[in-house]
């Protein structure tokens, strides 16, 4: 094995005597990478590929957690380069980092009040008044209401989280919250993270734990599928011990209008996440989804703004993923690299999707199913004679 070194050792070093290189994909490093970090792709090492890289400095190479880094330095030892990889990865410099950040408690106070701070003023428009507008729209909201605000460590979470705070903070209180984190069988470093970005964003956390991982460990087909089903479940089982009769959770504007796509494209049925529902399982508990109207790319400018950097798969199984959106391959995925192409092409063309099972006109639609009984047009179509 060559040579290693810690985050708290990388801090020390000059960039005149040393190269940092980033080799996760290039959509991993520009969402978050060390600072001063260069991007070159395992694939390029493995290539034979060193465009870039200085012979006359040391190179510091990382990956997601410290795995792939060490087959990297392997080439270019081999190539020439006095190289070694950072230990533990880009997850460890996240936690170091994190850990600086809320070290001093008057430090932590000024950045979460700036935090807070900008979700009322830069960016207003953009998810402050779309939340409250979702909220008052789909009537989410209604006195005496207890919410759990689900939290699974990632940035989409994290804002719903902060923008509920703010709510109860400076608004009508007529509910109240517990923000709900459950940890299914993360990996320490993972919910160390989870648990720093909470402390810096001010959020007091309610934690339970649960053995889901272990549980689908073994599962071969569709694991993600019934890990999500069983999260689900804990949640609204914990929620209404917590005398709660909402849950809460971070899907937004993309997630609904991915869905409807997949559900086309894939399924052959025009059909929607609904902005709320009444659970079948838990009598009495509602799930509710106030980031309905608001954008995944408004929530990333306001993560990157305040320079926030969140764990967004924090799956053991999936653990090399540390900010991902989705499992490359994935339908979600397809998905969301569709929407990203049709808003090369037009501002309009998501608002339309996304509008398109608001606006459902029944006289042109050949058959629908409501209550699990299906109807054809062919049923009235000679009474409009």
């Amino acid at each position: 094995m060559g040579r290693r070194i810690t985050v708290e050792e990388l801090e020390t070093r000059s960039p005149a005597e040393i190269q940092i290189v980033d080799i996760r994909k290039e959509e991993d490093y520009k969402r978050g990478a060390v600072k001063g970090a260069i991007h070159i792709s395992a694939e390029q090492l493995e290539e034979g590929n060193f465009t870039g890289l200085d012979k006359e400095k040391e190179i510091c190479v990382y990956c997601h957690v410290g795995d792939t880094s060490r087959e990297a330095v392997e080439l270019l030892e081999k190539a020439g380069f006095c190289a070694f990889d950072l230990e533990g990865g880009y997850r460890s410099y996240l936690r170091y980092h994190l850990t600086r950040v809320t070290a001093s408690e008057e430090q932590r106070k000024e950045r979460t009040e700036k935090i807070e701070k900008s979700l009322i003023k830069r960016f207003r428009k953009s998810i402050w008044s779309q939340f409250t507008k979702a909220l008052h729209d789909y009537e989410m909201i209604q006195d005496g209401d207890k919410i759990a605000v689900c939290i699974s460590g990632g940035k989409d979470s994290m804002l719903l989280a902060k923008l509920f705070q703010e709510l109860y903070r400076h608004g009508k209180r007529n509910f109240e919250l517990e923000f709900l984190c459950m940890n299914p069988g993360y990996n320490t470093e993972n919910w160390n993270i989870i648990q720093e970005n909470a402390k810096l964003l001010d959020i007091p956390l309610t934690v339970f734990e649960t053995d889901i991982f272990d549980s689908v460990a073994e599962v071969e087909k569709n694991p993600c599928y019934l890990c999500a089903r069983m999260r689900r479940g804990y949640l609204y089982s914990k929620a209404k011990e917590l005398g709660c009769n909402k849950i809460a959770l971070g899907h937004h504007f993309d997630d609904v209008i991915e869905t409807i796509l997949m559900g086309m494209l894939y399924s052959g049925k025009v059909e929607t996440m609904m902005p709320k529902l009444h659970s079948q399982n838990f009598e009495g508990m509602e799930l509710i989804r106030p980031l309905y109207l608001i954008k995944e790319e408004d929530i990333k400018a306001w993560r990157d703004s305040n320079g926030l950097q969140f764990i967004q798969c924090a799956c053991r199984f999936t653990e090399n993923c540390t900010s991902c959106g989705g499992a490359k391959g994935s339908k979600r995925e397809e998905m969301k690299e569709l929407v990203a192409r049709f808003r090369e092409t037009s501002e309009f063309i998501d608002k339309n999707i996304f509008n398109s099972v608001h606006n459902v006109n029944l006289n042109t639609i050949v058959g629908y199913k409501k209550d699990g009984v299906y109807h054809n047009f062919l049923e009235e179509y000679e009474n409009k004679r």
